[in-house]
């Protein structure tokens, strides 16, 4: 069985001898923005093509405002700090995601705390969430409080996996009601929709990532999506060394971040972003193949949850237990296939495994089995 596999993925990945998880597209419009933007003399911070990079990524997910940054990592601890995430407060979010997620709540000095995800979605779960908030949180007139610890927990972080939303508006009602800002890490979700409504725009601000892996690409960078005038002219003030405009003098009004998207990245970005619609229609028949397929080797899908519109931008698979996922992904490397499992749980590696957790039973049995196949957007 697992050669008719790796002949399947090979077929459909273009059949080289090295497969990789995810490669980048690039259609040939990219020269010539490069050339354009190389030739302007504007390669570093300041250029047009920034600015039209942000207004084409608000437009398709539908935002007010966005603001490139250097990286999604970059992207989501600036939403955090704008939402007045503190030291020594206290961010929910999920074990199940990629170190970025937890690594930039680290950077404002506040704690993540690890709350389970749902199978469906493999996102933060609605009941865990609440469940955890009712049981081991106070609600007062200033916030919502650890009982345990005594910290304020400011902001919660719900991150779609692999590009499949979470029951996101249901979190949102909650955070509310508890008076938690949420941010969104949409950093893998560009083009998925919830009810028909974009990831990334449920919340106070929602971040994207443009790293090489992704659907589209800068090379590396990322995004902060909002409705927020304020919030959006603070990120756009603060990514920017927090410098004030004049026309020689070096004028900082706060500490700020170098972490403002140089425009010739920008300039891949905005010839990339014309071609997404297009991508992510390419990358739904794929998955519509791959689901195929499985489901007829009697080896179960992830596809995408009710009410949701996945990108699709890893597709996924799930083995019996954690040695049979192993012993898959030990024969497909060892035949140039490069699949991948989920990422080790925050809540496991040494500098987060001191932190509270929820009960993650759903996390845990997701991370024994997923495997990630190969999703390269169809040549």
């Amino acid at each position: 069985m697992y050669d008719k596999i790796i002949d399947f993925i090979r077929e459909e990945q273009g059949g080289a001898k090295i497969i990789p998880l995810h490669e980048p597209r690039f259609t040939g419009d990219e020269i010539g923005v490069l050339r354009d933007c190389i030739e302007s003399g504007f390669v570093s911070s300041v250029g047009e093509y920034v600015e039209k990079f942000e207004k084409a990524i608000a437009k398709f997910c539908g935002a007010k405002f966005a603001v490139a940054t250097v990286n999604g990592t970059a992207a989501l601890h600036t939403a955090l700090k704008i939402a007045g995430v503190e030291p020594k407060d206290e961010v929910l979010t999920q074990s199940l995601t990629f170190v970025a997620t937890a690594n930039a709540i680290s950077y404002t000095g506040a704690s993540p705390v690890f709350i389970d995800v749902d199978k469906d979605s493999l996102g933060l779960s609605p009941e865990k969430l609440e469940n955890f908030l009712r049981k081991d949180s106070k609600l007062k007139k200033d916030g919502t409080f650890n009982k345990r610890t005594g910290r304020r927990i400011r902001a919660c972080v719900p991150m779609h996996t692999f590009g499949h939303p979470c029951r996101i508006d249901e979190i949102a009602g909650i955070c509310r009601k508890y008076k938690i800002i949420m941010i969104e890490d949409a950093a893998e979700s560009l083009g998925s929709l919830y009810r028909n409504k974009h990831t990334g725009t449920f919340g106070k601000a929602g971040i994207l990532s443009f790293n090489g892996n992704k659907i589209i690409t800068t090379g590396g960078g990322g995004m902060i999506i909002t409705n927020d005038a304020i919030f959006a002219k603070r990120a756009k003030h603060i990514t920017t060394t927090a410098k004030l405009p004049h026309k020689w003098d070096y004028i900082h009004d706060e500490i700020g971040y170098n972490y403002r998207l140089p425009n010739i990245n920008s300039a891949i970005g905005y010839a990339q972003v014309k071609k997404l619609k297009g991508f992510l229609a390419k990358k739904r028949l794929l998955a519509e193949r791959y689901a195929k397929f499985f489901k007829s080797a009697g080896i179960p899908f992830i596809s995408e949850p009710k009410n949701a519109c996945s990108n699709y931008w890893l597709n996924s698979i799930l083995f019996e237990n954690r040695s049979k996922r192993n012993s898959f992904l030990e024969f497909a490397h060892s035949r140039g296939i490069l699949v991948r499992p989920a990422w080790r749980l925050m809540s496991e590696l040494d500098m987060f495994k001191s932190y509270q957790c929820g009960n993650l039973e759903n996390t845990k049995w997701l991370e024994e089995r997923i495997v990630n196949l190969p999703s390269s957007v169809p040549k």
